[in-house]
């Protein structure tokens, strides 16, 4: 009776080791696996915000440029039509932005 129990002790005891090994090199496997993928893969860069006063201000004042840009562009289309006017509109609005700007924004201080 004492010899089947050592014999069915030493038998859970190797399956116990076989899956033990099995679950040792499963793991150095998704080890080496996450190794080479984090190589591969490009890390993504983390650009924050300023959150100061001033950049707040200036992404506001960016917005409402932004804004009347794409307005004066609807209402150009809107009230000509005409593809060429529309561009000719285009080609004026991006050339004035930076002057109004400029003018409307005194980002110096």
């Amino acid at each position: 009776m004492s010899k089947e129990r050592a014999h069915r002790r030493s038998a859970r005891e190797a399956e116990r080791a076989l899956a033990i090994r099995r679950n040792v090199e499963r793991q150095a496997r998704r080890a080496r696996r996450r190794a080479v993928i984090l190589r591969l893969t490009p890390r993504p860069v983390r650009v924050a915000r300023q959150g100061g006063l001033i950049a707040r201000r200036q992404r506001a004042q960016n917005a409402v440029v932004a804004l009347a840009f794409l307005i004066v562009q609807a209402l150009a289309w809107l009230i000509w039509g005409s593809a060429l006017l529309s561009f000719g509109v285009l080609i004026f609005s991006l050339l004035l932005v930076p002057v109004l700007v400029t003018l409307a924004f005194d980002r110096r201080t």
